[in-house]
C-alpha cells in the first residue's frame, strides 16, 4: 500500500510539474556531456596536439561541475518548495488520518528517490546518445570526418553524474520534507498568507531606476572598450557595477509597474493582472534580477561561444594536408626521403612552393617602390580601413616573393582558376589576417587599374585580384604583403636564394577509408622513426590550437549557457506559479463575481508574458553589449576586426534561445491554466 501510494504521488508530481522534471533531465544530460568530454574523439586527438591546453581545460571541468551543482541545488530547493506548498492540505489530511510524521517524511523522501531514479533512467541513455552525436557533429564541423569513429562510454562520467544529482536532490528534499513534516496540522490545512513587503514612495524607485541604468551603461562601456580586461581590479569594478546596476534597475521597476497599474488602460481584468504583477515584482525584484543575470550569462556564453567557434572554423580553407621542409634539403631530396620511407604513395599531390625576398645590390632602400599603389589608395574615400592599409603598406619596402608555379598548384587543388602572368607582371599576395574588415575590397579596387611598381629598378605591372590562399599548412610563412612572380622572374630577383617547401595532399582513398584524423595520426607515427634532418607540419597539427579554441568555446560555453538558462527559466516559472497559488482566493473571488475560465487564463497569460518578458528583454538587450565585451577581451587583436561578423552569428544564437524561451513560457501557461481550472469549482475552506 505504501509503495503504491509513493508511485502514484510521484507520477502525479511529474505530471503537475513537468517543467521541473524536464529541467532535471536537461541537467543530467548536460552533466554527462561535460564530464565525458575527455572521451570525445576531438579531445582525444587534441591531447596529442595541444596536451598542455587540454590538460588545463580538463582541470577546469570539476570547477564547472561544482558550480553548477551549487546552482542546481537552489533550483531544486525552490522548485521542490513550490511542489510541497501545493500539497500542504494533502499532508495535513494524512496526519489527520493517523499517519505518523516519520511515515510522512519517509513517503516524501521515497517519492523524490523514485522520481530521481526515473530521471536518471531516462536522462543517462539520452545523454550518452547526445554525447556521441555531439562528438560526430564536432568532428564533422572541424573537418576531421566521421570515418573511424568509435562509440565511447564514460563510466566515470556516469558515476559522478549519478552521485552529484542524487546528493543534491536528497539534501534539498530532505530539508523540505523535514520542514513540511514538522508543521502543525492546522498550519498545513490552511493556506498561509504571504508576508507583506514594504513599499516606498515612487520617488525612491525613480532614484533607484536611473542610477541602475547608469551603472549598467558604465559596465557595458568598460567591457566593450577593453578597460575591464586591462587588470583584475578593472574587471572587479565592471562586474560589481553591472550587478549593482541590475539590482537597482529591478528595484526601481517596482515604480514602473505601480504606474502601469494606476494609469493603465481599463479593460477585462486589466487592472487586476497589473496589480498582480506589481505585487510579484515588489516581493521578488531580487529574484528577477538574479534570473535576468543568469539569462544574460546564458545568452553571452552561447552567443559568444558559437560566434568564436564559427569564426575559427571558417578562418581558413582546408587545402593542404602536409608541408615538409629542411635546412639543407631541397624539394627533390625531400621527395627521395618520402619514397625511401614508403610514404610517397600516401599522397595524391606533392609539389614545391618557393618563397624568398628581393636580393638587390643597392643599399639605398630602393629595391621596391609602389608609389602608384599608394597614390591610388589615397584617392579612395576616407575610411579607417584605408588608413590601416596605407600604414601597413608604407613598410613594404622588401616584399616577400612567391613562385607562380607552386602557387598555381595550390589554386588548382582549391578548385580556383590559376594565374597567368608575363615576365614583367606580378600578382599581390596578402594573408587572411591582413585583408580583414573590407581591406581586400580596397586593394582589389586599386589593382583594377593595373598600377606599375618598381623592383630593383625594373617596371612591373600588378594584375588580377589580391591572393590569400595559404602557402603551407603551418603559420611559419605569413606575408602581410608579397608578390607572386613567374618562375624565371622569381629566380632573377631572389638571385637563387630562397626557401623551399614541399606541400602534400593525402590520397582521397586513404582519407575516405580511415578519415582525415586517423590517416594523419598514422602517418605521423610512421614519420617518427625518420632520422633525417627535415621538418614536417600537418594540417591537423597546425589547427590544433585553433581546434582547441573551437572545442573549448563550443563545449564549455554551451554547457554553461544551458545550465544558466534552465536554472533561470525554471526559477522564474516556479516563482510565478508559487505567487499564483498564494493568490488562489483572489481568483476564486473573480470566479464568484462572474469571470469565466477563459478570462482568468487570459489574465494569467498576460502576467506570465510580462513576468518572463521583463528579465528576458533586459537580458537580450544587455547580451549584445556583453557579447561584444567578451569578443574584446577574449579574441586576439588580429581577429578583432572580424567581431562584426561574429556578432551576427551571436544574434542568430540569441534568437534560437528565444525560441526555447517561448517553449518555457508555453509550458508555464499550461500549468497555470490547469491550476486555474481547479479553482473554478467552489471548495470549503478548512
Amino acid at each position: 500500500m505504501f509503495l503504491r501510494l509513493v508511485r502514484r504521488n510521484s507520477k502525479r508530481s511529474r505530471r503537475e510539474n513537468g517543467l521541473f522534471f524536464a529541467s532535471l533531465l536537461v541537467s543530467i544530460i548536460a552533466f554527462y556531456i561535460i564530464l565525458s568530454l575527455s572521451h570525445q574523439d576531438v579531445m582525444l586527438f587534441l591531447q596529442k596536439m595541444e596536451s598542455n591546453a587540454v590538460s588545463r581545460l580538463m582541470q577546469m571541468i570539476p570547477l564547472f561541475y561544482g558550480v553548477t551543482l551549487f546552482l542546481l541545488f537552489f533550483l531544486i530547493y525552490y522548485a521542490g518548495k513550490f511542489q510541497m506548498e501545493r500539497r500542504r492540505h494533502e499532508f495535513g489530511v494524512y496526519l489527520m488520518m493517523g499517519m505518523r510524521r516519520s511515515r510522512v517524511l519517509a513517503m516524501l523522501l521515497a517519492e523524490d528517490f523514485h522520481g530521481s531514479i526515473l530521471a536518471l533512467v531516462i536522462g543517462l541513455p539520452v545523454a550518452v546518445l547526445l554525447s556521441e552525436l555531439v562528438s560526430l557533429i564536432t568532428a564533422r564541423l572541424v573537418g576531421l570526418g566521421i570515418v573511424g569513429h568509435r562509440f565511447t562510454f564514460s563510466p566515470g562520467a556516469v558515476l559522478w553524474t549519478v552521485a552529484g544529482f542524487l546528493l543534491i536532490k536528497f539534501f534539498a528534499f530532505f530539508l523540505l520534507s523535514v520542514r513540511i513534516a514538522g508543521q502543525e496540522i492546522g498550519a498545513l490545512l490552511t493556506q498561509g498568507a504571504e508576508r507583506e513587503c514594504r513599499r516606498y514612495p515612487a520617488f525612491v524607485y525613480t532614484c533607484a531606476l536611473i542610477p541602475g541604468i547608469f551603472c549598467l551603461g558604465m559596465a557595458y562601456t568598460m567591457g566593450i572598450q577593453g578597460i575591464s580586461w586591462e587588470r583584475p581590479e578593472s574587471m572587479g569594478i565592471t562586474v560589481t557595477t553591472g550587478l549593482l546596476g541590475m539590482f537597482l534597475f529591478f528595484f526601481g521597476l517596482r515604480g514602473v509597474m505601480g504606474f502601469l497599474a494606476r494609469h493603465g488602460k481599463i479593460g477585462r481584468l486589466q487592472v487586476f493582472h497589473f496589480r498582480q504583477l506589481q505585487e510579484i515584482v515588489i516581493r521578488r525584484s531580487g529574484m528577477l534580477a538574479v534570473s535576468c543575470i543568469l539569462i544574460l550569462a546564458a545568452l553571452c556564453c552561447f552567443g559568444a561561444g558559437v560566434g568564436i567557434a564559427g569564426f575559427y572554423a571558417g578562418e581558413e580553407e582546408h587545402v593542404l594536408d602536409y608541408t615538409f621542409w629542411g635546412y639543407e634539403q631541397g624539394a627533390d631530396e625531400m621527395l627521395e626521403i618520402l619514397a625511401e620511407e614508403g610514404l610517397e604513395s600516401c599522397f595524391s599531390e606533392l609539389f614545391e612552393v618557393k618563397t624568398g625576398h628581393i636580393r638587390s645590390e643597392e643599399e639605398n632602400g630602393e629595391a621596391y617602390r609602389m608609389d602608384a599603389v599608394m597614390e591610388a589608395l589615397e584617392e579612395l574615400p576616407e575610411s579607417e580601413e584605408k588608413e590601416i592599409l596605407l600604414n601597413n603598406l608604407s613598410y613594404a619596402v622588401y616584399p616577400g616573393l612567391i613562385s607562380l608555379s607552386g602557387y598555381n598548384r595550390i589554386l588548382k587543388i582549391a578548385g580556383s582558376e590559376p594565374l597567368a602572368l608575363q615576365e614583367d607582371e606580378a600578382a599581390v599576395y596578402m594573408d587572411h589576417e591582413s585583408v580583414v574588415g573590407g581591406r581586400e575590397e580596397l586593394i582589389d579596387r586599386v589593382l583594377e587599374e593595373e598600377p606599375q611598381v618598381w623592383m630593383d629598378g625594373n617596371p612591373v605591372r600588378l594584375k588580377g585580384k589580391v591572393q590569400t590562399a595559404s602557402l603551407i599548412t603551418d603559420r611559419a610563412v605569413r606575408y602581410s604583403f608579397a608578390l607572386i612572380l613567374p618562375d624565371a622572374s622569381f629566380d632573377y630577383y631572389t638571385r637563387g636564394v630562397y626557401s623551399s617547401y614541399l606541400n602534400g595532399v593525402l590520397s582521397r582513398e586513404i582519407v575516405e577509408d580511415k578519415g582525415l584524423m586517423q590517416a594523419v595520426s598514422e602517418i605521423n607515427e610512421r614519420m617518427e622513426g625518420v632520422e633525417r634532418i627535415w621538418q614536417s607540419e600537418s594540417y591537423l597539427g597546425n589547427m590544433g590550437r585553433k581546434l582547441f579554441f573551437m572545442v573549448a568555446a563550443s563545449y564549455i560555453t554551451m554547457y554553461l549557457s544551458l545550465i544558466f538558462f534552465v536554472i533561470a527559466n525554471t526559477a522564474i516559472g516556479v516563482q510565478f506559479l508559487m505567487a499564483q497559488q498564494k493568490s488562489a482566493r483572489r481568483y476564486r473571488t473573480l470566479a464568484y463575481l462572474g469571470a469565466g475560465y477563459e478570462q482568468l487564463c487570459h489574465s494569467a497569460a498576460k502576467q506570465i508574458h510580462w513576468y518572463f518578458g521583463i528579465p528576458v528583454m533586459v537580458a537580450v538587450i544587455s547580451s549584445f553589449f556583453g557579447i561584444r565585451a567578451l569578443f574584446t577581451g577574449l579574441l586576439p587583436s588580429r581577429t578583432q576586426e572580424g567581431a562584426g561578423e561574429m556578432m551576427w552569428v551571436s544574434a542568430a544564437m540569441i534568437l534560437l534561445l528565444l525560441v526555447i524561451e517561448w517553449i518555457y513560457i508555453t509550458a508555464v501557461k499550461r500549468i497555470s491554466a490547469r491550476y486555474l481550472l481547479t479553482l473554478m469549482t467552489p471548495k470549503r475552506e478548512e
